[in-house]
């Protein structure tokens, strides 16, 4: 007969996604998926940091959601596409805080789209080059904020991160990146410039976390990639309460879940990247089946 420990305690929700007590910031934290997120880990009883360049809008989410839950949601103003803002930034969590459990890179743009559908190859030229509202601008804009920022914001977050690690028996800090399923598909979804970002940011993680581990540091870094989910991103605006809608009807065909993104289907994606030690250098897609229909351009 095993003299083995029975382990049933592990298996209990409470340690398997436990993030109370955890010290956790956001890019972006104020709408759509970064306001998710929030949610996901203030609830749970985490300490979120939230940062954007908008201080009325992570105020509001403060004052909506950060109200009698377990954890709390605190709001810090910063522009993270510059290296300035962003060591302003650790310097001020790094005043109130020993360590940095949870860092999520949520920030992102799409700046323009473009006609790709053409009949010749004169049409797509028109479509693609002559188009004077795209331009190399708007490709390095949308690549300062969807891959540098990753790359910015993780690098100058690691000792506060490898501090975390080093004071918690079995922990690793756990770095998410919030990429796209539109870095994985074929199609370039009339936006070639953000898809193209999209997959640099999932190749970066995969990076990045190559790199930690090469110097000895106990950090995951991680990517999850969203299909459709409700943002101003997707919508152009959201409401008083910070949330965007998206009517289920317009989806239907396009994704085996028949319907876009819920709330709670990014809140249980991040509790799981933010908790499973044994995650890294993996990107998991979130997308109700989105990639299987679109196709997978690897």
């Amino acid at each position: 007969m095993s003299s083995q420990k029975n382990n049933n305690d592990v298996f209990k929700l409470e340690n398997l996604y436990s993030v109370k007590g955890k010290v956790a910031l956001i890019t972006g934290g104020g709408t759509g998926i970064g306001l998710m997120a929030t949610q996901a880990l203030a609830v749970n009883g985490a300490k979120v940091y939230i940062a954007s360049r908008t201080a009325e809008k992570l105020e509001r989410v403060r004052d909506i959601y950060g109200q009698n839950i377990p954890g709390e949601i605190i709001p810090i103003t910063a522009d993270v596409s510059t290296k300035a803002d962003i060591k302003k930034l650790v310097d001020e969590i790094s005043s109130k805080e020993s360590h940095l459990d949870i860092l999520i890179n949520n920030a992102g743009i799409n700046v323009n789209t473009q006609q790709t559908e053409a009949k010749s190859s004169s049409e797509m030229k028109a479509n693609l080059f002559d188009d004077e509202s795209e331009d190399f601008d708007n490709w390095a804009d949308t690549f300062k904020t969807n891959v540098a920022q990753l790359f910015f914001m993780t690098s100058a977050f690691l000792p506060l991160l490898q501090k975390a690690t080093e004071h918690q028996h079995g922990y690793s800090a756990a770095v998410i990146n919030i990429s796209s399923i539109s870095g994985i598909v074929k199609t370039a979804q009339h936006h070639f410039a953000y898809n193209a970002s999209k997959a640099a940011a999932i190749h970066l993680t995969t990076m990045l976390s190559n790199e930690i581990s090469e110097n000895g540091l106990k950090i995951r870094v991680n990517s999850i990639a969203p299909g459709v989910f409700p943002s101003e991103m997707t919508q152009g605006e959201s409401g008083e309460d910070q949330k965007s809608y998206l009517p289920k009807e317009k989806y239907e065909g396009k994704t085996s879940a028949q319907r876009p993104g819920k709330d709670e289907d990014m809140g249980s994606a991040i509790l799981f990247a933010a908790t499973n030690q044994y995650l890294n250098a993996q990107t998991v897609a979130v997308d109700g089946g989105y990639i299987i229909t679109a196709g997978s351009g690897s």
